[in-house]
């Protein structure tokens, strides 16, 4: 596995092209270094050795940590969020797909999502509460993302090699979108998710638990009124079972609820292996 690693010294980034190679003696991995990059603020694209530059981990750590690409893509993402907005809000799944499919190209799923979709959805909601946006609207915008979730998926997933997730919402809570992202995420990383929401009966969420038995549990969480119904069900799911809970959302960003179980808070996408890796320890 060929990835870039980032050395800071003295307050600054240095990059360098690595690859991941296992010790067979010593059972464990060690890095060998391809190439030394550079200051990570003057790296650019070219220095990359030309094997590696169409590599999706690699160009989505050089838009992080870039200064020229990160501005370049910055750029990019503010133009790609009007045009998603716009073609959300009209309703125009073929449109959505093709801004999709067109950003893909530079970057990675998890920036889609979470730099693109999300921010976007989120303004989508802030204009129907505010009146600025029909209720119609609104709706027409929530199929449509729906929709290009679910193409996204079907497109992106891989072989299921990994462990089981469960995707879940409490009963009462009728939005689904962040599952069906986290879902998606996942199965192109080899999950294997089980995604039951919305609003599955507590009892039924713990029947699927004790017959599927997932290593680990997502339960999303998007509006406040559901809190309550949330703390319950992962109270249950821990006092029954022996499975990491982890907890998410829109309603407990930037929140101080309380739950059995770990809250992911502001998290990228591509940190949520590492965190259900370290859950499940």
């Amino acid at each position: 596995m060929v990835y870039v690693r980032a050395k800071t010294v003295k307050g600054d980034k240095y990059l360098y092209l690595v690859k991941s190679k296992w010790d067979s003696k010593k059972n464990t991995s060690r890095q060998e270094i391809i190439k030394y990059l550079g200051k990570a603020s003057l790296v650019k694209l070219n220095d990359v050795p030309e094997d590696y530059r169409k590599d999706p981990k690699i160009l989505s750590f050089l838009t992080t940590h870039s200064g020229e690409n990160v501005e370049k893509n910055q750029k990019l993402i503010d133009k790609v969020k009007k045009e998603l907005f716009n073609a959300l809000t009209k309703g125009d799944l073929d449109r959505c797909l093709d801004i999709f499919e067109s950003f893909e190209k530079t970057n990675t799923l998890n920036v889609f999502y979470d730099s693109i979709l999300k921010p976007v959805m989120y303004k989508i909601g802030d204009l129907w509460e505010s009146n600025e946006l029909s209720v119609a609207t609104e709706h027409v915008s929530s199929n449509i993302a729906k929709e290009l979730v679910s193409i996204i998926t079907e497109r992106n997933s891989v072989i299921k090699k990994k462990d089981k997730i469960l995707v879940c919402t409490p009963s009462g809570e009728e939005h689904n979108l962040g599952c069906n992202v986290i879902q998606s995420f996942l199965q192109s990383k080899g999950y294997h998710v089980y995604n039951i929401s919305p609003s599955a009966p507590t009892e039924s969420v713990l029947s699927f638990i004790s017959d599927k038995k997932p290593h680990a549990v997502f339960v999303s969480i998007t509006l406040e009124d559901n809190i309550k119904s949330g703390q319950r069900l992962v109270s249950k799911i821990n006092s029954q079972y022996k499975v990491p809970v982890l907890v998410g959302g829109q309603a407990v960003e930037g929140k101080d609820y309380k739950f059995d179980g770990e809250i992911i808070q502001n998290q990228p996408l591509e940190k949520i292996p590492r965190i259900i890796k370290q859950a499940m320890k």
